[in-house]
């Protein structure tokens, strides 16, 4: 399906004509809030769900396990690991990236207390999907403010532009393989885990083409190719 085939992020009238501009207008700052707290809300929803930490957690418990260091510190360790790999894939951080960090764990932080963990399981894997959408939406909304990235979505477009593939293959493929990692130091794999891993992939490709779609004048499909 072509929702599923975007190769690139697409470009409308309120995405920043730079990423690193320090001056953006204040309706691509708006879309840009509103991605990155709908990628929080979705977020919030795989915490409270409680059936499977994210790929990147478990990646960081199992170096925390395999080198007896805080989980604190080996999340640190990933994410540092996620930055030095822009440098050869030629990203760097804007706006976006910083706001990243800070909308999203205040939107965690606020909305967590207020969703409680459903007791049916089968309530619970809905909330992952649901919750996965959420992220997904977010993210296609706050990448096309064209800001800059987050480390797992800058080193996801990075990867997209060296290898050409789709950035639903892309993403999946880096989620899948930082459970794997994770999995065989040591960290816990839950089926929200791997739910979140398969759907993120589509769930970002998906946010990207509506966000395009929805904000084009003549209502066309927006061209990602």
């Amino acid at each position: 399906m072509r929702i599923f085939a975007i190769k690139n992020v697409p470009a409308i009238g309120w995405s920043s004509s730079h990423p690193h501009n320090i001056r953006p207008r204040p309706k691509t700052i708006f879309w840009l809030a509103l991605g990155l707290f709908l990628f929080g809300a979705g977020e919030t929803l795989l915490i409270a769900a409680g059936i499977g930490v994210s790929p990147w957690t478990v990646l960081a418990q199992g170096i925390a396990v395999s080198f007896d260091i805080g989980i604190g510190a080996a999340t640190f360790v990933v994410s540092l690991g996620v930055l030095l790999l822009w440098l050869p894939l030629r990203q760097r951080p804007g706006i976006g990236t910083l706001c990243n960090v800070l909308i999203i764990s205040a939107t965690i932080g606020f909305l967590l207390p207020y969703i409680p963990a459903p007791e049916s399981y089968w309530a619970r894997v809905l909330e992952v999907c649901l919750g996965t959408l959420i992220v997904g939406l977010g993210s296609g909304i706050y990448l096309v403010a064209n800001l800059g990235a987050g480390p797992r979505d800058g080193l996801m477009t990075g990867l997209q532009s060296l290898t050409g593939f789709p950035i639903a293959w892309v993403r999946a493929s880096i989620e899948i393989g930082a459970i794997a990692c994770g999995w065989m130091l040591g960290g816990t794999v839950g089926v929200g885990t791997v739910m979140f891993a398969i759907g993120i992939g589509p769930a970002i490709s998906a946010g990207l083409y509506l966000t395009a779609y929805c904000a084009s004048a003549d209502k066309e499909a927006p061209n990602t190719e």
